[in-house]
């Protein structure tokens, strides 16, 4: 069965590789926001024959098509993630570099409130939070991603 990811590809007219075929199943598989690193290990566990050139090659090809999102969490590596219809932020642990995906309805409102306010619609927006655990909020932690 094809990945989500596959369904994209062919949605928009790209080739797909049997390589293609394993990266693109090795992110929609992904419950992380993995670098070209860490999805060369995944692929190539894989497929031995996955080089990590044939991962950035096609990193840059599904960027380029929107299929995928870089994102730039100031650790000094791209990781990525799916383009996905539903919005969402990102919390950013500094300390264990942990990734937790959220959503907020209040900050929405906020966002379109303050756009209106200065005359402009929102077309697209990026939030990353960084902080810290606070000591006993583990039962706070929301679904990580």
């Amino acid at each position: 069965m094809p990945s989500r990811l596959e369904k994209l590809c062919a949605e928009r007219g790209l080739k797909m590789t049997d390589q293609r075929r394993v990266i693109s199943r090795v992110l929609s598989e992904a419950q992380d926001h993995p670098d070209v690193e860490e999805i060369y290990r995944r692929a190539s566990a894989i497929d031995p024959k996955i080089s990590i050139a044939t991962v950035y090659r096609t990193m840059r090809l599904y960027e380029d098509a929107n299929i995928i999102e870089r994102l730039d969490f100031r650790d000094g590596r791209a990781r990525y993630e799916e383009n996905r219809e539903e919005h969402h932020h990102h919390l950013i642990d500094v300390n264990s570099g942990e990734v937790i995906e959220f959503k907020n309805e209040e900050l929405e409102a906020i966002k379109r409130k303050i756009a209106a306010e200065l005359g402009y619609d929102i077309i697209g927006d990026r939030l990353e939070l960084y902080g810290t655990k606070k000591h006993g909020a583990e039962a706070l932690t929301p679904k990580k991603k």
